[in-house]
């Protein structure tokens, strides 16, 4: 026995030394090599000097302080987000447990037995000595010696999983920092609609004031007075709605950040004027997009783990080396168990080969590799849309600029045609038709600009989203788990 156990044991330099050397079934993973444009179609000359911080978060380049707490809020508190974090840790766990199947498997027992023989297992042996006591205690290890690379594959395919995690995390950080900031803006914007809403109304009321005191003077008439009252109610009308945008969207920032839909009422609920956007905005390129996305990192890292899995599936076609050893005591009496005499040992090298069940083995790495062809698919697939997002935005984001200094003029020389109808009006010089014409034509510029300075910011904020962060900003998730081995 001795001679067996000292053979065993010098043969197990040779069998890891095997093991060391040997090559991981299956294919590697390389990186998808995907042909992109060097520039956005829509993406302006890049100036670096016009730019902010490479570090800098997008949000902060608002300047609202109240913006950067809902942020910060949501980024602590958002239920989504927790979710995602408890899917990441899971996957660490998991790789954390696949990483111990490089090691022995040690697990320790003891028994204690009492059994009795009967009378017809032992004949004519009496009662007492029918009886046998049986005392155990041990330790045993098991070691599957990866010499073709299974539990190595298993370890890589984890790996890639936690990294998938981390990748989604950081994308669901982008996506809610985008609804809280987008959120924020169609806030302030129903806010700011709000309010062109009630001052229209207010020189509405004005505009009534004076037809009904013309009335009365009996210079005027009893239809120019229901016309002046029909603006009137027609844009007050318009109140209730906004209003309703108004108490919608503090519902769902509250949420956003955590909190039940009216815990912040009283702080958003005054208004205040839209963000300010940046001064200028440059995407990069389009390699810079397939760098940062953690979307299009994600999806890498999944055609990575499904990569990995062939080479698991794959390493059933070579057999199995196990190696089990086991040192412990024997006796029957627990006074004797740890003595020189009751010792036990064991060391033993087993195979297992699957060559007989081929059919099954060829069968599960084809799956594996419809596996990798769908995640390459998907990978793929996720380039070109993150492309299209990009391009989609740039075009958004310029066109309503041009929109908003279009509007802009509009809504300015409305506002001064308004007031040049009244006075004319009161001056005898233009009917009350002009003058309702005219503050129906103010009402329509000032609210349609207040819509489309929405649009340019949440356009602003779409951008943002499809560059998956600042210009660029760096996510932490991201870089904390490319670090990790």
């Amino acid at each position: 026995m001795h001679d067996r156990y000292r053979s065993a044991a010098r043969g197990l330099p040779s069998l890891l030394a095997l093991a060391l050397a040997a090559c991981a079934a299956g294919p590697d993973h390389v990186r998808p090599e995907l042909a992109v444009a060097e520039t956005f179609a829509a993406s302006p000359a890049p100036d670096p000097s016009a730019l902010p911080a490479p570090d800098e978060a997008f949000w902060e380049a608002f300047g609202d302080a109240r913006l950067d707490a809902l942020v910060a809020e949501a980024l602590q508190a958002n239920h989504d987000l927790r979710i995602a974090l408890a899917n990441y840790d899971r996957a660490n766990a998991l790789l954390r447990g696949a990483r111990f199947d490089r090691f022995p498997t040690v697990t320790g027992s003891a028994e204690a037995a009492s059994s009795r023989a009967s009378a017809d297992q032992a004949p004519g042996v009496p009662r007492a000595d029918r009886d046998t006591d049986g005392f155990s205690a041990g330790i045993s290890a098991s070691w599957e010696l990866d010499l073709f690379g299974r539990v190595r594959r298993g370890v890589e395919a984890a790996r890639a999983g936690a990294a998938a995690g981390a990748a989604d995390l950081a994308a669901l950080q982008v996506a809610i920092v985008g609804e809280v900031v987008r959120g924020y803006v169609e806030l302030r914007g129903a806010q700011e609609r709000l309010r062109v809403a009630q001052a229209n109304a207010d020189n509405q009321r004005e505009t009534l004031r004076l037809v009904e005191a013309r009335f009365e003077a009996g210079r005027g008439t009893g239809f120019d007075t229901a016309r002046a009252r029909a603006q009137l109610e027609s844009t007050l009308a318009r109140v209730p709605a906004l209003q309703a945008e108004v108490a919608t969207q503090i519902h769902r920032l509250s949420v956003l950040t955590g909190r039940t839909p009216d815990a912040l009422a009283e702080v958003l609920g005054p208004s205040a004027p839209l963000p300010a956007l940046p001064q200028r905005l440059d995407a990069g390129t389009p390699g810079d997009l397939l760098r940062r996305r953690p979307d299009i990192a994600a999806a890498e890292q999944r055609l990575h783990a499904a990569t990995a899995r062939i080479g698991v599936a794959t390493a059933d076609l070579f057999p199995r080396f196990t190696l089990g050893g086991l040192i412990g005591s024997q006796a029957i009496d627990s006074s004797a168990l740890f003595e020189r005499d009751s010792e036990t040992r064991l060391v033993a090298l087993g195979i297992d080969w699957s060559f007989l069940d081929i059919g099954r083995v060829r069968a599960r790495i084809a799956a594996a590799e419809a596996e990798a062809a769908g995640e390459l698919a998907r990978y793929e697939q996720t380039v070109l849309l993150a492309l299209e997002d990009t391009e989609n935005a740039l075009v958004r984001y310029a066109r309503n600029r041009e929109q908003d200094a279009h509007l802009a003029l509009a809504a300015a020389d409305s506002a001064r045609a308004a007031e040049l109808a009244r006075t004319r009006f009161e001056a005898g010089a233009a009917d009350l038709f002009e003058v309702l014409d005219a503050e129906r034509t103010r009402l329509q510029a000032e609210d349609a600009l207040a819509e489309a300075r929405t649009r340019s910011v949440t356009g602003a904020v779409a951008l943002y989203r499809a560059l998956a962060g600042g210009w660029p900003q760096r996510l932490p998730a991201r870089e904390q788990v490319a670090g990790r081995g």
